[in-house]
């Protein structure tokens, strides 16, 4: 008789750095994981899961995927690697710590994570504890949206904001700078639904995107020049008489200030830095002045360029000076995370950390690793998990020169050899999504949402968090927090007794799968139709007086020390791109066209960029080129073209389109470099923006031309 393979069905969640936050049904026969839904249920999932995670099971049993610990045996980058025993990883590893603590301190080794993985428990800050322990260098983490919290939180305060699922309700959406079919589509079906039942669509964009395609109105600006349209849009209301008095009035502080600010930004001043037209500009300003509710969703690239701060503080004032909060469906979305009862401080223990300790931010991890930035100790160790800093951090060939240096220890925990593990020296064997326990943090949507453990991991692959505790046992870590379960940590990291929690807690998330949060519902919540605002005065800033820059504490791993600290202009106003005609003309000179680099659609960042049925769907690494920049570069569609500025090359396949405007070509992010002759950020600046410490991913400036024959960089 044949045995019966059983057959079960599992809560899971989408670990990844996105928005949606998934709720997933992982199915399982005979111990492996078979299948992966989107949970029908789940008011966001609804059922449908992204072209990216749709075969999530094929990827936990990939053939590149690694399996047991390895120690390298050839040069750096070779990925010559020899399979040991975890006993001589870990042994490995903590010897070489502590005979480093011993010569240099503690500071000689920086821990380098990201949000490849968005759990509460084994993410971002899922090392935190254990390298505050330690006394290790602070690594201060912005690679995406870190700027537009600083700006949201001055303005505005840690609020959710207009809820996304209450956009169904909204008459006039805007999208600035959010390629929401592409990295956002679960929000992107509740717009299509409020579009067929009516409400008009703008999207704003630097270059056609799929979601710009799909919008009743695509207003296209300069890349970096969104701030002067914000500051005109809000001239433009203010001059038009369409300010709602009484709201500013009650729940506003500043408003004199800003209009003095913003009485010369003038939609004709804008026209000539943006490229959109003045009238443009006084319709879109009075459309959302008086087609309520008016709804403006902003994506993470708004803060890609030097003044990207400065640009989210005007955008987040526009719904107070209209009385959009007003309405359910009124407002604006940034991360409805700062409503979600998380307990970062437990998760990360700063109370661990010495005082003094210095700060070093990811961004520009190349620089620290290369001795142009002066450091005493130098870093002698890295580890690197969550995150594939060569081809997602900027001047990626100064991170690779500071990976091949041989007295560098790197380890990496890896689900495969990435461009940054092939120059580890340990390469841990990390799980995957369904092999453990843990709740996934969201940043776009109002539900606390479950994953279980339902297969065990191949080979000897155990949970980031599992890394940690094994490395604590061995530094000789006592704190009790080294020694709580994944459960005992998802007990410990949410505030279960918040108001936010009531009727919610562990036990009703294993049995639903996801939970939303006590904080009003899709069809009632208007958090701030009387102010209200979590901010010093309870009302909605446009002046802030006195303010400092600051990083956001769980991307610094709760620190306070050493924040950047220097003064902040009061009000909101346009500052330009770093790097533009009118800032350096000889600059722009030698690289006239100015580039954009938005998350691609088929990879998310660089997860997925090494499976060929990915890479099949998303197409190989190519440049956006308008025909009228093509033609005197000699270039046609299909060409492989080689794209250059001081800080380095990649290489791609040119298309021609009228999707980008004369002057801008669109690369998008997350390609490997193992596998492509270069890749986006070889070109990208690691000077921080205006706020936040924010990357400047977009605005920089290139050359184009021919590529000969393709060479393959290492």
């Amino acid at each position: 008789m044949n045995e019966r393979v059983s057959t079960t069905t599992s809560f899971g969640a989408c670990p990844h750095d996105c928005p949606d936050t998934c709720s997933m049904l992982f199915d399982v026969e005979g111990g492996k994981l078979k299948g992966v839904r989107g949970n029908p249920d789940h008011p966001m999932t609804r059922g449908g899961l992204c072209v990216k995670l749709k075969d999530y099971e094929t990827r936990h049993y990939h053939p590149d995927r690694v399996l047991h610990p390895l120690k390298r045996v050839g040069p750096k980058g070779s990925k010559q690697f020899a399979r040991i025993t975890w006993d001589e990883a870990l042994d490995t590893i903590t010897s070489r710590w502590k005979a480093i603590i011993a010569e240099h301190g503690a500071q000689a080794i920086i821990p380098y994570s990201y949000l490849g993985h968005q759990g509460l428990v084994h993410g971002l800050n899922g090392g935190d504890a254990f390298f505050n322990r330690m006394g290790a260098t602070v690594c201060e983490r912005t690679f995406c949206g870190e700027g537009s919290c600083t700006a949201w939180l001055l303005t505005v305060g840690p609020t959710a904001g207009l809820d996304p699922e209450s956009y169904i309700h909204s008459k006039l959406i805007v999208i600035w700078a959010c390629n929401s079919v592409s990295t956002n589509l679960h929000h992107w079906a509740i717009v299509r639904d409020a579009q067929k039942l009516g409400a008009k669509v703008v999207v704003i964009d630097a270059y056609k995107s799929r979601t710009a395609k799909e919008a009743d109105w695509h207003i296209c600006p300069k890349p970096g020049t969104d701030g002067a349209l914000a500051m005109a849009l809000i001239n433009s209301i203010i001059a038009q008489g369409l300010v709602d008095q009484d709201y500013v009035e009650k729940y506003t502080f500043g408003f004199e200030a800003l209009k003095e600010r913003a009485s010369t930004r003038t939609p004709e001043w804008a026209e000539t830095i943006t490229g959109v037209p003045a009238a443009e500009i006084r319709k879109l300003a009075h459309d959302l002045a008086t087609v309520q509710p008016a709804a403006i969703r902003i994506g993470v690239a708004l803060e890609r360029h030097y003044g990207g701060g400065q640009t989210i503080r005007a955008v987040t004032c526009i719904p107070a000076l209209t009385g959009a909060w007003r309405h359910v469906g009124g407002g604006i979305t940034q991360f409805p995370v700062w409503e979600h009862p998380y307990k970062f401080d437990v998760i990360c223990r700063p109370d661990l950390i010495p005082p003094g300790t210095r700060v070093i931010n990811n961004l520009q991890i190349g620089r620290a690793l290369t001795g142009e930035m002066p450091l005493d100790p130098p870093i002698k160790s890295m580890m690197c998990w969550n995150s594939n800093p060569v081809t997602q951090a900027p001047e990626t060939d100064k991170i690779v020169q500071g990976l091949m240096r041989e007295d560098l220890f790197l380890v990496s925990a890896e689900h495969f050899i990435s461009d940054t593990a092939s120059y580890a020296d340990i390469v841990l064997p990390a799980s995957m999504g369904a092999e453990m326990e843990d709740m996934i943090l969201s940043w776009g949507h109002l539900y606390l949402t479950y994953n279980a453990k339902c297969v065990e991991s191949p080979g000897e692959a155990i949970p980031n968090n599992e890394i940690f505790r094994r490395l604590a046992a061995r530094m000789g870590y006592e704190e009790e927090n080294f020694k709580w379960s994944d459960s005992e940590c998802l007990e410990h990291y949410v505030d279960w007794a918040s108001p936010a929690c009531e009727g919610i807690d562990l036990d009703t998330l294993r049995t639903r799968g996801y939970a939303r949060l006590k904080v009003g519902t899709k069809d009632d919540r208007v958090r701030h139709k009387e102010g209200n605002f979590p901010t010093p005065t309870g009302k909605c800033h446009f002046m802030v007086e006195g303010a400092t820059n600051f990083v956001a504490g769980p991307f610094r791993q709760m620190y306070e020390g050493f924040q950047p600290g220097e003064p902040l202009d009061s009000l909101p106003d346009y500052v330009g791109p770093r790097e533009s005609p009118a800032n350096n003309p000889l600059l722009a000179e030698k690289f006239p066209l100015n580039i954009v680099s938005p998350k691609s659609h088929g990879f998310l960042n660089s997860c997925y960029a090494n499976m060929e049925t990915k890479i099949k769907s998303q197409g190989e690494q190519f440049v956006l080129i308008n025909a009228a920049d093509a033609q005197p570069r000699g270039i046609v569609d299909g060409d492989r073209v080689k794209v250059e500025n001081g800080r380095g090359a990649f290489k791609g396949v040119a298309r021609v389109t009228g999707d980008v405007n004369p002057g801008v070509v669109v690369a998008s992010l997350g390609y490997w470099r193992q596998l492509n002759d270069g890749t986006v950020n070889s070109i990208s600046s690691a000077e921080f923006t205006d706020m936040g410490h924010a990357p400047s991913f977009s605005a920089h400036h290139v050359q184009v031309s021919r590529a000969n024959r393709p060479t393959r960089c290492r």
